[in-house]
């Protein structure tokens, strides 16, 4: 079913194609403005189109001109002025808009001049040095095209956390109609929180495989059914056709399977190992002992482990990183879980590139059961996005101030701000504005490309900052996108260590920053750390979850993370470091 989000994504699309194809900007606009508006809007627009009481010209940015393609696309799932641009620019076009250093105006001129649409004839242009000769290009694009293309294939076949849980919650919601609540399990990589997953596993408990294989292949979104047997079934969901496979079985064996399909890999042949040589075989049906047939666990998890002589290990933690030999001392870590999480500390609003208000943004965060949020838009430098420079950075602390002291928000609001971190290492905003806020983001936004030690040396300046508190989105990675930049990772944790600067663990899908082991590293060094969202709108709150995960693949527990203290503490841990 086409949703707000594939809406917007389509709208957008269609947005691209037409700068490719070099349209007026006006109407180019038109679409990019509608397809942000519908992407904040909680209503679904397709049951707003279907209530004669409703107008969809009412959500800011719908006029006529697109209240009729979302006529269109309710009707038949597209609309006359993209298929029209299809005809001319292949959709493969728009993979190129995946390429890190490509645009629009880019594309149009591959296009214009070699017919180039895919990515193996781009890689074949550059390689041959022919971008290079385009006007406005040259060999540093061409080499950055190439490395680009490399991270796009490394990443070809997997999925950003965020969209399988989105395919994993219509499949559950689906599937409830022939399974109790409670008897759908997501195991794999999205159960143990990986940032990007290859394919998604569902376990259905029943006594009735036929029916819940039978109702997964007519899903809404199903695709190629690659699969169909006695108790499993495969196929490709959703618009970008990930595979998910789902396996029916009994009650009695549920906690073998999960173990078995939650993996990882490593984890369970050192676990199948242990099993052995204890004269026990584990596989995906139960544990059984050398000659029996009937196991001696296999309905729960925890009696698995519990038979091999083991505390029972959380999915995060099942990487065979240590945690078989920290479960048999019985001293894993007790791991921080969303319900510590107090507030969130990293979001935008209209101030800058956000797409909803301060009061909207706090309101949503208080529904979420927050004590505090900190509203964080960005400075100066990036002014594609209206960053604030100083004199509105002190109305606004000015502003939060006031807000606070009346209170009719509900949720203690906490002045801050995204400030970049320059290129020299210096803070984007001067001494003052920054003395004003409550919490201060340091983070890199350009000039990535530098060298290890350039910026190794540049964070480290910035951490000598007074006013910083949280380093922000670390290795500056976009998963499947951009790698992350250099830079000398122990020196720069143990400085922020020193200086009581918190490292971000950021929870937008997209990045997901930092990695689990980076996380482990810092925390060896004594970096705390902070769970934020970065959110752009309300419904990015619901991010958290991912970033929580991630601090639970990182081992990290409740004490690790400031965002889990109260108020005063919180505050307390703000404060600022002497100079």
């Amino acid at each position: 079913m086409l949703d707000n989000v594939r809406i917007a994504r389509m709208l957008s699309e269609t947005a691209d194609l037409m700068e490719i194809a070099q349209e007026d900007g006006f109407r180019i606009r038109s679409y990019r403005n509608a397809a942000a508006s519908i992407e904040s809007q909680p209503e679904s627009v397709l049951e707003m189109l279907k209530d004669p009481s409703k107008k969809v010209t009412d959500i800011k940015g719908i006029g006529k001109g697109i209240a009729h393609v979302l006529t269109e696309i309710a009707e038949r799932g597209s609309f006359e002025r993209r298929d029209e641009i299809l005809t001319r620019y292949p959709p493969t076009a728009l993979e190129l808009l995946k390429i890190q250093g490509l645009g629009p105006k880019s594309i149009a001129l591959l296009w214009e001049h070699y017919r180039v649409s895919t990515i193996d004839q781009l890689e074949a242009l550059c390689k041959e040095g022919k971008l290079r000769e385009l006007p406005r290009m040259g060999q540093k694009l061409e080499e950055k095209v190439l490395r680009s293309i490399e991270i796009y294939r490394r990443g070809a076949g997997r999925f950003l956390v965020s969209y399988a849980d989105e395919v994993a919650a219509a499949l559950c919601d689906w599937l409830g109609e022939v399974a109790p609540p409670g008897k759908i399990h997501v195991a794999g990589s999205y159960r143990r929180g990986k940032e990007t997953i290859g394919d998604l596993d569902l376990l259905v408990e029943t006594t009735d495989a036929p029916a819940v294989l039978e109702r997964f292949v007519h899903a809404p979104g199903v695709g190629e059914v690659l699969g169909k047997g006695t108790n499993k079934a495969s196929a490709q969901v959703g618009g970008q056709n990930l595979q998910v496979d789902v396996r029916a079985l009994p009650a009695e064996s549920l906690g073998a399977a999960l173990q078995y399909f939650t993996g990882s890999k490593e984890h369970n042949i050192a676990l199948r190992t242990r099993a052995v040589s204890r004269k026990f075989t584990l596989n995906e049906y139960g544990l059984f002992r050398e000659g029996e047939t009937v196991a001696v666990a296999s309905a729960k998890e925890e009696d698995i482990y519990h038979e091999l002589g083991l505390a029972w290990i959380p999915p995060e933690l099942r990487e065979n990183t240590g945690e078989i030999e920290r479960a048999e001392a019985n001293t894993l870590p007790a791991l921080v879980d969303l319900a510590d999480i107090r507030g969130d500390l990293h979001m935008h609003t209209v101030e800058s590139d956000g797409r909803a208000t301060l009061e909207e943004m706090a309101l949503a965060a208080k529904a979420l059961g927050y004590e505090y949020v900190a509203i964080t838009d960005h400075s100066k430098a990036l002014a594609m996005a209206n960053g604030l420079d100083e004199k509105r950075v002190l109305a606004f602390a000015r502003l939060v101030q006031a807000i606070n002291k009346e209170g009719h928000l509900g949720i203690h609001v906490l002045a801050g701000i995204e400030c970049d971190i320059l290129r020299d290492g210096r803070m984007d905003l001067d001494d003052e504005a920054l003395a004003a806020l409550d919490i201060v983001i340091g983070s890199v936004h350009s000039y990535m490309n530098q060298e290890s030690p350039e910026m190794t040396a540049r964070l480290l300046r910035a951490v000598e900052n007074p006013y910083l508190r949280v380093m922000g989105h670390p290795t500056g990675r976009v998963l499947l996108h951009r790698d992350p930049f250099p830079f000398d990772f122990d020196t720069v944790a143990g400085a922020c260590a020193k200086n009581h600067v918190a490292m971000e663990i950021n929870s937008s899908p997209e990045r997901l920053d930092l990695h689990a082991s980076l996380i482990r590293a810092a925390k060896s060094r004594g970096v705390r750390f902070v769970v934020d969202t970065d959110a752009h709108l309300p419904r990015h709150l619901g991010n958290m979850k991912f970033g929580v995960k991630m601090a639970r693949r990182g081992w990290l527990e409740k004490a690790d993370v400031l965002n889990a203290l109260p108020l005063h503490g919180l505050m307390k841990a703000m404060r600022r470091r002497p100079s």
